[in-house]
């Protein structure tokens, strides 16, 4: 047909011969699929001009299309979770409360298997110890919950009878016929029985009430920036109790002292020159008071002692080495220590980490520590977050406290420095040392408990808010329905 025609041919006729010629070529398969629609004015426009749709850009990897995920992904949202729940409102209280219920409670068991040896020896019951800090740890898990609930007045409303009373009691101590020596030490009160009481345990936490009650009223009244104001009456008065306990001998519990002193002084925001004097003249004293005591100077020279020495004047701290070298990885096995038996001198007391780096080995002392550390990273928390100011010295007084003589006891056994006397806190035996040490534990407790964000917390986890709650979100339904 020549061109003219063709182009002049009816359009329905052009288009029924091209359908006939799809349906000729189309496969078997597709018999039964409908023709598509013819196209639209627009799609016909853009047909004609040739536009298409935009690519996507494609990645390089390998997986297509598909963008990889960021390397580290999983670890870095990890990390925020467990950020996130590092930042709770109760995480202090979860930490202050699970720490010191775990030191007391390992301690127990290590304090009933250091001790079965000494008993013997004493002709007791091989429970005789353990029974009774069992008992003092009862009595202290009360005063524990007592402090947990007081408010805060009642807290420093305490602070006075308790200072007098103590110093009461540390007077008594030196009365001919009433004190009693211990360990060439006289800080001892005899009680009647198998009971003895220490009160200079107790003045350890009555410094610590009284010195954060005073700093507070102070600085309710803008007196700390003037430097008498912020030593006296503090420092006179934990002179006075540094005398009465030195009196007696006992330089171990003075150096607490002197370390719960200075952490009031740092935390009120003494000046260096104020603290740098302070921290001076304590230190002159501590020379002459080492200096003109041949048993102190002796327990100074054995300071990474390998061998007992001459007259096995380092027995004890060379022991206590011999006892952690020999546990290893994962110690000898509860009761199955060689060094309790009449070897290491002290063994439930004083070195009684020894006998757990023995029995439980690195694993059992780096326990000990990481229980440690989070006990006063819950007080330094508390003590940070707070705006109460004596809140503030009372926590960090009480962190200090049981900070520096977990250092000086574990330091000592360790034989980094001298053997100075001293329990290691809620974990040695002792009753008077285990008992103001529960109630300062109690102090943290209510402090974390105190804190606006953690009351709200603690509010919304009792049974009838919680009901309150969930009926306000429910729907009610109609009557009959299940």
């Amino acid at each position: 047909m020549p061109a003219e025609e063709s182009s002049a041919a009816p359009r329905g006729d052009r288009s029924r011969a091209t359908a006939a010629i799809s349906r000729a070529l189309a496969p078997p398969l597709l018999a039964g699929v409908a023709a598509p629609a013819p196209l639209g004015p627009a799609l016909r426009v853009r047909s004609a001009t040739g536009s298409r749709r935009p690519s996507v850009p494609r990645s390089k990897g390998r997986s297509g299309g598909t963008p990889r995920a960021p390397r580290g992904g999983g670890v870095r949202r990890l990390y925020e979770q467990a950020r996130r729940a590092w930042d709770r409102p109760l995480t202090a209280y979860y930490l202050i409360l699970g720490a010191g219920l775990l030191i007391t409670v390992l301690g127990l068991v290590m304090v009933y298997s250091a001790s079965m040896i000494k008993a013997l020896e004493l002709d007791k019951p091989s429970t005789y110890f353990f029974r009774k800090q069992f008992l003092a740890a009862v009595i202290g898990a009360g005063l524990m919950a007592l402090a947990a609930r007081m408010p805060v007045k009642l807290h420093r409303a305490f602070a006075y009878p308790l200072l007098l009373g103590s110093v009461f009691l540390m007077v008594l101590v030196q009365v001919p016929g009433i004190g009693m020596t211990v360990n060439g030490n006289r800080n001892w009160l005899y009680l009647g029985g198998p009971f003895q009481l220490q009160p200079s345990e107790f003045g350890k936490l009555a410094l610590v009430l009284w010195g954060a009650d005073l700093l507070a009223r102070k600085q309710d009244k803008r007196l700390l920036t003037q430097w008498k104001h912020m030593l006296v009456p503090l420092v006179p008065v934990a002179f006075l109790l540094l005398g009465l306990i030195m009196l007696g001998g006992d330089m171990g519990t003075a150096i607490i002292l002197t370390a719960i002193l200075f952490g009031l002084l740092w935390l009120a925001g003494a000046p260096t020159r104020l603290f740098a004097g302070v921290l001076g003249f304590a230190g002159v004293i501590a020379f002459v008071l080492i200096k003109t005591s041949p048993n102190r100077m002796s327990r100074l020279a054995c300071i990474g002692a390998s061998e007992p020495g001459p007259g096995d004047s380092c027995w004890q701290a060379v022991h206590g080495i011999y006892a952690l070298a020999s546990g290893g990885w994962f110690g000898s096995g509860l009761g199955a220590s060689v060094e309790k038996w009449g070897q290491l001198p002290e063994p439930h007391t004083d070195f009684i980490f020894a006998i757990t780096g023995e029995e439980l080995g690195l694993a059992g002392t780096l326990s000990v520590l990481a229980l440690f550390a989070a006990l006063g990273y819950g007080g330094i928390r508390v003590a940070g977050r707070t705006e109460d100011p004596f809140v503030r010295y009372a926590a960090g007084g009480v962190t200090t406290w049981i900070t520096a003589q977990a250092v000086i006891n574990i330091g000592a056994v360790l034989g980094l420095l001298p053997i100075a006397g001293v329990p290691l806190p809620l974990f040695s035996y002792g009753g008077s040392a285990l008992l103001p040490t529960m109630f300062a534990v109690g102090l943290l407790i209510a402090f974390a408990r105190e804190d606006p964000a953690a009351k709200a917390a603690l509010a919304m986890r009792r049974p009838g808010v919680r009901w309150k709650t969930m009926r306000r979100r429910v729907k009610k339904r109609p009557s009959g329905e299940r």
